[in-house]
């Protein structure tokens, strides 16, 4: 049998899991030492305050603080979903995602609604009488939800520098 060839043969199998990953997800432990990191913290914190000092007093005696309840409530629910993309680095699991263009819209309506909210914070402060609980927590609120404005604004920028720099690079 000197001429014989040796054939191998390999066999696998396959199960329903094959398509499932096992691997953990990164987290990026020095997101918050980056400016976009403090910015997206102070976000969550202030635009936690807002939502929270008008939820503590009966806004629903002005209608306006409906408004100021959604859009605080609607970006810092967003933020966060955000902070978890970004900590757990998912958009690099996700390149089809343009997430530097998602980012700028996000920032940059945020920060329009953010500072249509806090004007209409600011202007529905006389509906309370000076000294009061409802009135307190509704100046404090005014005052977060124009500092939520200026991180947005901030949060804008970096995210428009972030853009275009990809854009240049394309």
């Amino acid at each position: 049998m000197e001429g014989a060839a040796t054939r191998t043969v390999i066999t696998s199998t396959s199960s329903s899991t094959d398509n499932f990953s096992t691997s953990t997800l990164a987290c990026d432990r020095h997101f918050f030492r980056t400016a976009s990191g403090l910015l997206v913290f102070a976000e969550i914190v202030f635009g936690l305050l807002v939502w929270m000092l008008i939820a503590g007093t009966e806004y629903f005696r002005v209608s306006a603080f409906g408004w100021v309840m959604f859009v605080a409530i609607l970006y810092w629910v967003l933020t966060v979903i955000f902070l978890i993309i970004y900590l757990t680095m998912a958009y690099n699991r996700i390149p089809q995602v343009p997430w530097t263009t998602v980012g700028l819209f996000f920032n940059s309506s945020a920060t329009v609604m953010y500072v249509v909210a806090a004007a209409v914070d600011a202007a529905s402060i006389s509906h309370a009488v000076k000294g009061r609980h409802n009135y307190n927590c509704w100046v404090a609120s005014t005052f977060f939800a124009f500092l939520v404005s200026l991180c947005y604004a901030g949060s804008t920028y970096l995210s428009f520098k972030s853009w275009r720099s990809r854009d240049e690079e394309q």
